[in-house]
């Protein structure tokens, strides 16, 4: 776990930092995942695991508190992202956790479907580190944002594109 997060701060403008699980089965990525929050300057407290069993695994352990928020990639192996999701939001106990759908692709079928099932937003994922640090600060963003508007199917999808070229 790491954890950016300074227990001797005494002031009450410290924020508290965000506990994100984080369930992507590439190492490379979930280094990249970490550093882009750091850089991102996103006080945050990361747990990783490498798939979706694990995901779920995570969630259930009683002695584990609730994370935040939930990134998920797509694909993974021993159960992939969409079927973890399925079944974290049909869990009454985990289903108000916020879900981040990422993926490298933009296929709308996939995009429509992680929607329909009930994940907050869905990430492709960006090509550059700069492109991870813009996409996170938008993500941690439309987070709070939507967290007082409700879902907004127009803010669903997130990329490094649709960034820069300043849509969203």
């Amino acid at each position: 776990m790491i954890s950016a997060e300074n227990p001797d701060a005494e002031s009450p403008k410290e924020k508290e930092p965000v506990k994100i699980l984080l369930a992507e089965d590439d190492k490379d990525d979930q280094e990249l995942f970490i550093d882009a929050l750091d850089e991102a300057q996103i006080a945050s407290e990361v747990t990783t695991v490498e798939n979706g069993q694990e995901l779920l695994d995570t969630l259930r352990d009683e002695s584990q508190s609730d994370p935040d928020i939930i990134f998920i990639d797509v694909n993974m192996p021993v159960k992939g992202g969409k079927q973890a999701l399925e079944e974290i939001k049909g869990d009454k106990e985990l289903r108000d956790i916020p879900a981040v759908m990422l993926s490298t692709w933009d296929h709308p079928a996939d995009i429509e479907d992680t929607f329909n099932k009930g994940a907050d937003l869905y990430v492709q994922k960006p090509n550059s580190f700069n492109g991870f640090v813009l996409v996170l600060k938008k993500v941690f963003f439309l987070h709070w944002a939507k967290a007082l508007l409700g879902p907004v199917k127009n803010l669903f999808f997130v990329s490094e594109k649709n960034i820069s070229r300043g849509d969203s």
